[in-house]
């Protein structure tokens, strides 16, 4: 266990079902096959069916459970996300955790075929969708549960409503991936303002520095420096996946809401991520942004 991070050991996860993004590596591989192990139908996306066959052999050897199946999607894509959200209603009748997980960096700045910086599309634009494609199904499997993975780098985060695709300039990688983060805290403190009375919850969480295939898109530059540093500052992927386990099955957080969790610890967010008028704006920004 690294320091300083509880291991979470899920209740019997029986009967319910979880769809989980970006499950092929890192975090999110191994939060599937725990909570997979602990029973829960795991319903896993990848980018690409190459991705998603050897994520599904691995998940089921490693949980012991063959209740895995996975979809496809890329997350750049608006049509791609209603084309995963249809696919997993036509198979499935209940929704009981949506884990947003599935996220990217870009050392330089790339745009999504609709012209959406692709950092903010995947990382933002791909939860917010997704998210409320899926809200029938999990309305209708109350109590059920949305958890969305931010970062500490939100505290770094600035969002220009104005400028969402840094057309003016200005961008980096530790910028676009801080702004895609500060949105994800923003998105899900309106997301349960709107689900208050509802069956329905809505938290997010910094992971800790896991060490993932998301910074092999570093800067050629970091990239050596990463490699040196990594080992003593990062922490291994299961250690940051427990943070998502804990929120997606702790009897603990049952009911909570709203809420930006550290090492599983409820923590305040950045103040930029505790302003209601931006987050109402964000929403409907991000509802005209996907919307064709």
């Amino acid at each position: 266990m690294a320091a300083g991070y509880p291991t979470v050991t899920p209740p019997d996860l029986g009967g319910r079902t979880m769809l989980l993004t970006g499950a092929s590596s890192g975090i999110g591989l191994e939060a599937a096959v725990k909570l997979a192990a602990a029973g829960a139908e795991m319903v896993l996306v990848a980018r690409d069916s190459t991705k998603a066959a050897a994520t599904l052999e691995e998940v089921r050897r490693r949980s012991g459970s063959e209740r895995v199946s996975t979809l496809c999607c890329d997350f750049a894509s608006p049509a791609a996300i209603r084309g995963l959200a249809a696919a997993f209603n036509a198979r499935h009748r209940r929704l009981d955790v949506l884990i947003n997980n599935a996220g990217t960096v870009n050392p330089t700045r790339r745009l999504t075929d609709g012209g959406v910086e692709l950092t903010f599309a995947v990382n933002h634009l791909g939860y917010f969708l997704l998210t409320e494609l899926l809200l029938d199904v999990l309305a209708r499997s109350g109590p059920a549960r949305i958890v969305s993975v931010a970062s500490v780098a939100h505290f770094d985060g600035r969002l220009d409503l104005d400028d969402l695709s840094y057309q003016r300039g200005g961008y980096s990688l530790l910028r676009a991936y801080a702004r895609s983060k500060l949105a994800n805290v923003l998105h899900t403190r309106e997301l349960a303002r709107r689900l208050a009375g509802t069956a329905v919850t809505a938290n997010c969480l910094h992971p800790g520095p896991a060490a993932s295939h998301i910074w092999t898109k570093a800067s050629w530059w970091a990239r050596p420096l990463l490699a040196v540093a990594g080992p003593f500052f990062m922490i291994p992927p299961a250690v940051g996946a427990d943070r998502i386990v804990h929120l997606a099955a702790s009897p603990a957080v049952a009911t909570a809401s709203g809420g930006y969790y550290d090492r599983d610890a409820l923590v305040e967010p950045a103040a930029a991520a505790r302003d209601e008028d931006t987050a109402r704006r964000l929403w409907d920004a991000s509802a005209a942004l996907v919307a064709s």
